[in-house]
C-alpha cells in the first residue's frame, strides 16, 4: 500500500553506481557479489539468504542497466553462476 512521502524524514535522489564505480577493470564478478557491492558491504560477506533474495531484487535490474558497459564469462563449472565485469 503507498505511503505518503511525509512519513519519512529524507528523501534522498535515487543514485545508483556506475559501473566504473563499482567494479575493478581486472576482476570478474557474480551477480551475487555485486548486489554486495551495490549496498556497500563486501563483495564476499556472508549474508543470509532472505537478505541475498532481496538484494538480488536491486543487482539484476542494475546489471541489464548496465548491460553495454559490461562483459559476460560463462560459469567454470555447472555448480557456479556467471561473472561480469568491465568493459574494457
Amino acid at each position: 500500500m503507498p505511503v505518503p512521502k511525509s512519513e519519512f524524514d529524507q528523501l534522498p535522489p535515487c543514485d545508483f553506481y556506475t559501473p566504473d564505480e563499482l567494479l575493478e577493470d581486472d576482476q570478474m564478478y557474480t551477480v551475487y557479489e555485486i548486489a554486495r557491492l551495490l549496498q556497500g558491504i563486501e563483495a564476499d560477506a556472508e549474508i543470509d539468504e532472505g537478505t541475498e533474495s532481496v538484494l538480488l531484487d536491486w543487482a539484476i535490474p542494475w546489471v541489464m542497466t548496465n548491460a553495454d558497459d559490461l562483459v559476460v564469462a560463462e560459469p567454470r563449472s555447472d555448480d557456479e553462476p556467471g561473472y561480469y565485469g568491465l568493459k574494457e
